[in-house]
């Protein structure tokens, strides 16, 4: 049951026929949709790369993006496992669309996802980007930051570091950014549909809170941002207070301007529901959109003298600075680096050099690097819940990749006998 509150404001706030359609979603089952990863496999057809795909039914605003006619249990399925597609909300694809409006005018060299757990958001941004850029993917939350570390080393680009800080950190670093994504904790009211605890969890006190905790979040991110600069702010609620209020609060702080995008009304997107408040913002409601909730807008920070000491690094000099061991720390210009693309360290132990994990995961490493051996369905899943394997006699003794459908899921120490599962444990799935 929704919260009165809740159905009393956002009624008067959609207006009748708005607020019916709205109501009618929760009578629907909510739509499932995936987006391929373009680095892996990008010349397969589309039955090879995921399950349940058919060209009729794209996502319109992304690319590489496809609704599904079933909801499979993707659990069980290696391609997953290996990053060959990302399971997203079809409404939180809208950044593609964006970021497709805007990269050609920007110098995007650099770029922030700054609240980017599970991942999706910051998967469809490196899947956006030019090769050579370089993305920040960070979540202050550590159990949230390593679900995080795990699905952009499955992505397999190198082009990426994992980052485990707060907002002010970034603001101590130093560092600048030519586009920065604040995808930012709100009250959830657009996945009601979708998760009831977000339901039980609601109330209008926990709205007011979020709206201060997304300004806070601003007021430190936004001196990372360079002039001309684009920010992008968005929120899966419905409220003007989180959304079309903070626009207004950042408009009225900092010198910036909102961007407008150019959409599609076949897509029956919802501008600004604030009275008074005529900018460009893009918002999603589940029966009118094909998708759950979802707010966006995006600012431009207008050039000129660029506050503070902040510099505005090279990437080579990116790189190395979150290289550095002094900078592991996460306070006093530090950050916590989680995973690096381009530095894939692997384990000593004894004698003994490990690869890294995302070694076997990185579409950088040479196919020629390790022997391979592809794996039926049954092995791959043995392999997921980390057992034993037994590779066929002629395979060499040592480090091996396995795959399933050529596309790898990780190493084995192939001992002969049998070859030793180096999954990382924690990935591992559970028998189902």
């Amino acid at each position: 049951m929704l919260p009165p509150d809740f159905i009393t404001y956002t009624s008067a706030l959609f207006g009748d026929t708005r607020w019916q359609q709205y109501l009618n979603a929760f009578n629907e089952e909510p739509p499932v949709s995936i987006r391929l990863n373009p680095f892996k496999q990008p010349d397969s057809p589309l039955s090879h790369r995921a399950p349940c795909v058919s060209e009729e039914s794209t996502v319109p605003w992304s690319r590489n993006a496809y609704y599904l006619s079933e909801r499979p249990n993707f659990t069980l399925d290696p391609l997953l496992h290996a990053g060959a597609y990302y399971v997203q909300e079809a409404s939180s694809m809208f950044l593609d669309h964006v970021l497709n409006s805007q990269l050609s005018t920007l110098n995007s060299q650099l770029i922030l996802d700054l609240c980017a757990a599970p991942g999706g958001k910051s998967t469809l941004l490196r899947a956006a980007l030019p090769d050579d850029a370089l993305l920040y993917s960070n979540e202050p939350d550590r159990r949230r930051a390593n679900i995080l570390m795990e699905n952009m080393q499955k992505q397999g680009h190198p082009n990426v570091i994992v980052t485990n800080n707060y907002p002010r950190d970034y603001q101590k670093s130093g560092l600048l950014f030519d586009m920065i994504l604040c995808d930012v904790p709100c009250s959830g009211e657009g996945m009601f549909r979708k998760d009831e605890k977000t339901i039980s969890e609601w109330s209008i006190d926990n709205v007011l809170k979020c709206q201060q905790l997304q300004r806070s979040i601003i007021s430190d991110i936004w001196h990372c941002l360079k002039p001309g600069g684009i920010l992008i702010y968005s929120t899966c609620t419905f409220n003007t207070r989180e959304n079309e209020e903070n626009i207004q609060w950042i408009l009225d702080n900092y010198d910036a301007e909102v961007l407008t995008i150019p959409v599609s009304p076949d897509w029956h997107i919802t501008g600004s529901l604030l009275t008074g408040f005529n900018y460009p913002v893009y918002r999603f409601i589940p029966g009118i959109t094909k998708g759950e909730g979802l707010f966006m807008c995006v600012l431009q920070k207008r050039a000129g003298e660029q506050e503070g000491s902040h510099y505005s690094p090279r990437v080579s000099e990116v790189v190395h600075y979150s290289n550095h061991p002094s900078h592991q720390g996460g306070a006093g210009g530090r950050l916590s680096i989680l995973h690096d693309g381009r530095s894939l360290t692997p384990t000593i132990k004894g004698k003994k050099t490990i690869p890294a994990h995302a070694e076997a995961l990185s579409v950088s490493t040479p196919r020629d690097k390790y022997p391979r051996v592809e794996l039926s369905l049954d092995d791959a899943l043995r392999y997921l819940r980390h057992e034993a394997l037994t590779l066929p006699s002629s395979t060499p003794r040592g480090y091996v990749i396995v795959t399933y459908a050529d596309i790898p899921l990780g190493f084995v120490n192939n001992i002969g006998t049998r070859a030793n599962n180096l999954y990382p444990k924690e990935w591992k799935i559970r028998n189902l």
